[in-house]
């Protein structure tokens, strides 16, 4: 029995349609680059919610963590796309999980419901920020106490301790923080 090779039309439909859609439905996170469909609004280029009531809160919450993220560790470039949830439901939607907050590379954040905090959203936003300087793949080789340690450290969190490893991560990141010139901060990150 002899095996037909796959058309160059048919593999390119696998990849240009099918995978997306697949990605779509079981790879939830992903859903950040079109949370319109996800029953959320956007009232602005940059932040959606579930709950339009909440809007004024959410604007409030990013504009803070902009200016606080651009003032203490550096200026992002494409401002991110954050969808506040106020709800579970719209959370789960998002594939949150247990996580209170989630960012997906450059693409968007993903704020829930426990995560309406400063400290949450100046958090997600250096991942952003991560992500953009670093870039999206090369950060996924980065030791975890650098990527998390970061955002728990720079962020002023001000939970103490954080569960571990969290607390663990943020005690690595302040000793390598403290050894290095601030002002190379992203040429050394790239380095580890």
């Amino acid at each position: 029995m002899q095996f037909k090779r796959p058309s160059l039309k048919r593999l390119a439909f696998l990849l240009l349609v099918i995978t997306p859609l697949v990605a779509w439905m079981f790879v939830k996170p992903i859903r950040v680059v079109a949370p319109q469909l996800m029953n959320v609004s956007c009232l602005s280029t940059t932040i959606c919610v579930d709950d339009v009531a909440k809007y004024p809160e959410a604007e409030r919450l990013y504009a803070e963590a902009a200016h606080f993220v651009a003032a203490t560790v550096g200026p992002v470039e494409r401002t991110p796309k954050v969808i506040f949830c106020a709800s579970m439901v719209c959370a789960q939607s998002f594939g949150l999980g247990a996580r209170s907050a989630v960012t997906i590379g450059s693409f968007g954040t993903v704020i829930g419901p426990r995560a309406w905090q400063a400290h949450y959203v100046r958090h997600e936003m250096i991942h952003h920020l991560q992500a953009e300087r670093i870039g999206i793949i090369p950060l996924l080789f980065k030791p975890s106490w650098f990527v998390e340690g970061m955002a728990y450290t720079l962020s002023q969190d001000p939970r103490v301790p954080l569960a571990e490893p969290f607390e663990d991560y943020r005690k690595q990141f302040r000793a390598w923080y403290a050894s290095i010139n601030h002002q190379q901060l992203w040429g050394q990150a790239r380095k580890l």
